[in-house]
C-alpha cells in the first residue's frame, strides 16, 4: 500500500505548482547486495504562496548529471516550471543537469556544504578561528562585503600557509553568491540546503539503525513517507508578498529591487 502511495505522489501532475525556488540534495542508504549506498534524490521546491512542498524522491546512480536530468526532466514533463534559483550542494551533478533541462534558472552553492569544505583543509586547531570568519562571508550584507572578507580570509591562509582552504573557498565562487540577486529577506533560506538537509538528520538516524534495506525501492518508500510527515513541518517562505514579484521576473541588487529603465520599483 505504501509502495503504491509512493507511485501515485511521484507521477501526479505538477502544473498547478508556480515554483520559485528549488533546494536539492541527495541522501544515501544502504539497500540489498551491492556494496555501494543507493542514492535517493530530493527535490524541495519553494512556491509562490510560501509553502514548501517535496516534489522529487527519486533513486538514482549516484548524483550524476544524468540522474538529476531525469529527475528534472520528470518534473518538467509533469508540468513544473523552471524555477527562477536552484539551490544545492557543490558536488552535485545537478548544475550540468540543469543547463541539460533548465538552463535559465540560475544557481545558488550551499554555504554550509563551502565551509565544511574550507575548513577540511585546515588543521583542527585552526578551525574554531577560521569557522567565524567563513561565517562572517557567507553573512555580508553586500557582495561588495562578501569579497571583501573573502580577500581578507584568503590573505589570513596564506600568511599561515593554508593556500587550499582559500582555494577551495574561492572555488565555484559566483554560484556561493547569487543569493544576493534575490530579495534579503529570502537569504535566509537561500544560502544553505537546509531545508532537505533538516528532515535528513532524523532519516539517517532511521536508516542508519535499520542497517540495509534489502530493496532500494522499500528505502525510498521508507524516506519518502518520513518526508511527507516533515512537510508538514516545513517553515513558510518569508515576505511570502515577495514571491509573486520573483517569479514574474523582478530584479534585485543587495537584495534590493532594481527598477526597469522608466519603471519606478
Amino acid at each position: 500500500m505504501q509502495s503504491r502511495s509512493w507511485e501515485a505522489w511521484r507521477t501526479r501532475r505538477l502544473d498547478e505548482l508556480q515554483v520559485v525556488y528549488l533546494w536539492v540534495d541527495g541522501v544515501y542508504v544502504k539497500a540489498g547486495l551491492e556494496r555501494e549506498r543507493a542514492a535517493l534524490l530530493v527535490a524541495v521546491a519553494g512556491l509562490v504562496d510560501g509553502r514548501k512542498e517535496v516534489v522529487a524522491v527519486v533513486p538514482g546512480y549516484r548524483e550524476s548529471v544524468a540522474s538529476w536530468s531525469e529527475v528534472l526532466r520528470d518534473l518538467r514533463d509533469r508540468g513544473m516550471n523552471a524555477p527562477r534559483l536552484v539551490i544545492g550542494d557543490g558536488h552535485l551533478g545537478i548544475w550540468g543537469a540543469l543547463r541539460n533541462v533548465w538552463p535559465e534558472a540560475e544557481e545558488q552553492r550551499c554555504w554550509n556544504h563551502k565551509v565544511l569544505n574550507v575548513l577540511e583543509q585546515l588543521p583542527r586547531r585552526q578551525q574554531a578561528v577560521a569557522k567565524p570568519m567563513l561565517r562572517a562571508i557567507a553573512y555580508a550584507p553586500t557582495r561588495a562585503e562578501a569579497e571583501r572578507k573573502r580577500k581578507a580570509f584568503e590573505a589570513w591562509c596564506h600568511r599561515h600557509g593554508y593556500g587550499k582552504a582559500a582555494e577551495t573557498l574561492g572555488r565555484d565562487w559566483e554560484r556561493m553568491v547569487t543569493f544576493y540577486r534575490y530579495p534579503k529577506e529570502h537569504w535566509r533560506h537561500l544560502r544553505t540546503t537546509n531545508v532537505v538537509e533538516s528532515p535528513f538528520a532524523a532519516l539517517r538516524l532511521r536508516t542508519d539503525a535499520a542497517k540495509r534495506f534489502k530493496k532500494v525501492e522499500r528505502a525510498t518508500a521508507v524516506i519518502w513517507k518520513m518526508l511527507m510527515v516533515a512537510q508538514r513541518r516545513f517553515r513558510r517562505l518569508s515576505a511570502p508578498e515577495l514571491l509573486a514579484k520573483v517569479y514574474a521576473g523582478a530584479r534585485y541588487e543587495d537584495g534590493i529591487e532594481v527598477a526597469e529603465k522608466g519603471v519606478a520599483a
